[in-house]
């Protein structure tokens, strides 16, 4: 007997065909197909409504979407961090949309902590998108929606909330960002994720394998069922020849049945298309206790604030503006740094936990990175989570002596420790960290002069690599609103962000009422 399939599986089959256990044929046609695939990239058309320029591999990421979604195909695109997963699915959606595909929202599962993200990025690259967040205990009700909106965005832990709601919708696309999260293929989430309903689904990863061939196969599981196998099968077949006995015909096998499946770009890999820095604000919601926290405190302190200049003037009150501001910026970074008894029992903290999955992710790509933060204590947290994970760290704070600084840098250099978290003051200046690619600002410096010298570490003469720029903003809170008010009024950052002369604050009541605002 023989098999039909059809002509946009060609190259599927191609790469395929030394696992198939029949011969395969291809006419001329067929074939010629398939040798022009590798030159679709170069006439791939950008959407209309794209409101930016694809960089080359960004451009072969669109067409090889668009490939899969003429095949009726799933995959993961796993490209390192920073390269712009997001973007090349925006692009894709559109492109969707433009050939009459999106009949059907597409739905993001995403981490908690990039749901502002998502948001953010379609505002400003695909705005032709009419985008529905689903998030939030105000979420209830905006289900029925869905079927009206372009792009729809939630997270894995409603997923295992609303599952009976989205499982009723139909998707054209499910795309599964930081798709590590289902690696695990019997939690719930995973199985979850398996029974909605998506023509297209496309998982989004830095780190497709980290521990165990078991987490590809979940992932191509999620994405592609029957690739590969049920769960005995490639255990027997692929997983345990080649975990346990080094199989390398197996490997070979294995590499060639996922290769058309998964595209996969390492940031080695594209360095003459890499500007020599890309800064990238990523914004973080909070939510639960601590959430309920900030807008305890964002109320007693603004009150504070209005009975202070009540009674001593607007002129007056630096003093307590500032210290209202830094509370609120301290419930941003982590609850436990606020020096109130309520505070300290709130052990939830999204910008840590963002964090640490960023950093999960950057060490398995085989990232150096350096984390710079204004509070010590802060940094001692983070050093405490690292540690949890068995991250290799080091460490440099005012309190480091001089005589180990010199020490900690050249082991940096000489790549013995892939992190090193510092503190702004200690190590703003005066150090040369070109081993590093890597930047997190984990609290935003909003003087530009100031986040540029300690960027400057990494990014100087000498720096052979592309360096990434991340800054993490907690949404809608004082942090993003004092970013915000910078661009206005340069002095009154800086007074509040860098312990300035409290004359130099030139407050009205319209900027105390902005930085004391509500979350939406």
């Amino acid at each position: 007997g023989a098999l039909r399939l059809r002509r946009a599986q060609a190259d599927v089959v191609e790469a395929l065909a030394p696992a198939l256990p029949r011969p395969w044929r291809g006419g001329e046609r067929l074939r010629e197909q398939i040798q022009r695939r590798s030159r679709r990239a170069e006439a791939v058309i950008e959407p209309d409504g794209l409101r930016t320029t694809l960089r080359g591999y960004q451009r072969d990421g669109l067409a090889w979407l668009g490939f899969l979604a003429e095949a009726g195909l799933g995959g993961i695109l796993a490209d390192d961090m920073g390269l712009g997963k997001t973007v090349q699915l925006l692009a894709h959606l559109l492109a969707e949309k433009q050939r009459g595909r999106l009949d059907r929202p597409a739905l993001v599962l995403a981490p908690t902590s990039l749901v502002g993200n998502w948001r953010d990025e379609a505002a400003r690259f695909a705005p032709a998108l009419k985008v529905l967040v689903v998030h939030g205990p105000q979420r209830h009700g905006l289900h029925e929606a869905m079927a009206r909106h372009d792009l729809v965005i939630t997270t894995y832990p409603l997923l295992l909330r609303d599952h009976a709601q989205l499982a009723t919708q139909p998707f054209a696309v499910l795309v599964l960002d930081e798709a590590q999260a289902i690696k695990n293929a019997r939690s719930r989430a995973a199985k979850l994720v398996r029974e909605l309903d998506a023509r297209q689904r496309i998982a989004m990863t830095g780190t497709p394998l980290e521990n165990h061939l078991g987490e590809l196969w979940a992932l191509f599981d999620a994405v592609e069922p029957g690739l590969l196998g049920d769960d005995k099968h490639f255990t027997r077949f692929f997983r345990s020849p080649i975990e346990k006995h080094a199989d390398g015909e197996r490997q070979a096998r294995l590499n060639r049945r996922i290769a058309p499946l998964m595209l996969r770009r390492r940031k080695e890999d594209v360095l003459a298309e890499l500007p020599p820095k890309t800064e990238v604000v990523r914004r973080i919601e909070l939510e639960g206790r601590q959430r309920e926290l900030y807008e305890t405190l964002r109320l007693a302190q603004h009150r504070r604030v209005l009975d202070e200049m009540r009674k001593r003037g607007l002129a007056q009150s630096g003093i307590v503006v500032l210290d209202a501001l830094l509370k609120l910026r301290q419930v941003c970074c982590d609850p436990r740094l606020v020096k109130l008894d309520r505070a300290r029992k709130v052990s939830e903290s999204a910008k840590l936990d963002s964090l640490l999955e960023m950093l999960d992710s950057l060490v398995a790509e085989g990232r150096r990175v350096l984390v710079f933060s204004q509070f010590a204590q802060m940094l001692a947290l983070i050093e405490h989570a690292l540690g949890e994970r068995k991250l290799p760290h080091q460490v440099l704070t005012g309190d480091t002596p001089g005589t180990q600084r010199a020490a900690l840098v050249k082991r940096f250099q000489q790549g013995q420790a892939p992190l090193f978290l510092i503190s702004l003051k200690a190590g703003g200046v005066g150090l040369n960290l070109t081993a590093a690619d890597t930047v997190i600002h984990y609290d935003p410096w909003w003087n530009p002069a100031v986040e540029a010298q300690a960027t400057d570490r990494a990014h100087r003469i000498g720096q052979d690599k592309p360096v990434f720029v991340y800054k993490l903003i907690c949404a809608g809170t004082v942090e993003e609103k004092i970013q915000d008010l910078q661009q206005r009024k340069a002095e009154l950052a800086r007074a509040v962000l860098e312990g300035g002369s409290t004359q130099a604050l030139r407050f009205d009541e319209g900027d105390i009422s902005e930085l004391f605002a509500p979350l939406q």
